[in-house]
Parts: structure tokens; C-alpha cells; sequence
């Protein structure tokens, strides 16, 4: 079996089905990566497929110096990150999502929808940098280089992005706040 750089290699040099090889192995964790920073699958769909388009059409200028999952979780993250940007330049009023009438949460079974909607609240750096940590379960030297940052930085990110998970999402350790607020 070839490794990732020699696949990566050989399609640069012509052949025809070392990307889609290099794609099988690593798809299930760059859709994670994708639908995980940006919340909707639809949007992580078009981000994987621009990613996936730009790491084929510019695997000969590859380097090296990094590993080649690296290289593309990379491409990936940059993908999402543009899309955010392109999203915020052009910005949408959401509608309400509670109000009379409108069912009451149920913590237990809405958790995992409740956990990416405060995800979607963070800035995009550190909803990038949580995801690759603590979601995908990269070290901080390995996320770092996907960033294309340093290390403190997604020390620091990781951080922020915690602290304002914990006040968004407070409510699910303690749901007696819930009561208090209404």
C-alpha cells in the first residue's frame, strides 16, 4: 500500500486514481472537520468539495514539510474559514427561534443541537481551533500547523473559545438557571 506522500506524488505525475485513494482515506474526518466548523451541511458540502478541487489541482506544489493529512485538513480549514468570511460580508437576520407558542427546549434530547449552535456563536478562528483539539482530537503542534499558526495562539483560541462555550452552554450543567432567567 502506498503511503499518503507517494500517492499524493503520483498524482501529480499523472496518475490517474492515487487522489481518489488519498480522498478514500481521508474524507470521513475532513467532512468532520467540515461540517463541524461551520454548522450546516450544505455549506461544509461546497467547503469540502473547494477544498478537495484546490489540494487536486495544486498537489504539485506540495512541499513536504508537513504531512499530507496535515496539508489537507489544512486546505479544509482555510475553505471553512473563507466561507465564514464571504458569509459575514454578506450577514442574514435569523428568525426568532423561541417565543409564545414555541415548544419549551428539552435539555436532555436537544444537547447535541444546543452544543453546535453555541459552537456556530463563536468566531470562526476558534470554532476551527476547539474542532481540531478537542473535537478531532489533534495535538496542539498538529492543529497549529493546520492553522498555519503558533502554538500559543491555538493555546489561546482554545481557551476563549471554552470560556464562551461554558457561559453559552452553562445552563445544560445547571438547568435550575434555566428556571431562574424565565
Amino acid at each position: 500500500m502506498r503511503s499518503d506522500a507517494e500517492l499524493l506524488t503520483a498524482h501529480a505525475d499523472g496518475d490517474k486514481g492515487a487522489f481518489a485513494e488519498l480522498v478514500r482515506r481521508h474524507q470521513s474526518r475532513l467532512w468532520a472537520v467540515a461540517l463541524r466548523t461551520l454548522g450546516d451541511r450544505e455549506e461544509a458540502a461546497d467547503a469540502l468539495q473547494d477544498a478537495l478541487l484546490s489540494a487536486y489541482r495544486n498537489a504539485d506544489k506540495f512541499r513536504g514539510e508537513a504531512a499530507v493529512t496535515t496539508w489537507l485538513h489544512r486546505i479544509v480549514v482555510n475553505a471553512c474559514l473563507d466561507r465564514v468570511r464571504r458569509k459575514q460580508a454578506r450577514p442574514t437576520v435569523p428568525l426568532p427561534e423561541s417565543g409564545p407558542g414555541e415548544p419549551a427546549v428539552d435539555t436532555d434530547r436537544d444537547t447535541p443541537m444546543l452544543v453546535r449552535a453555541a459552537l456556530q456563536e463563536l468566531p470562526a478562528e476558534q470554532r476551527a481551533a476547539l474542532i481540531l483539539i478537542d473535537v478531532q482530537g489533534f495535538s496542539v503542534a498538529d492543529a497549529a500547523e493546520v492553522l498555519g499558526v503558533a502554538e500559543g495562539t491555538v493555546k489561546s483560541r482554545c481557551a476563549r473559545g471554552r470560556a464562551k462555550l461554558a457561559v453559552l452552554l452553562g445552563h445544560l450543567r445547571n438547568p435550575s438557571l434555566l428556571d431562574d432567567v424565565s
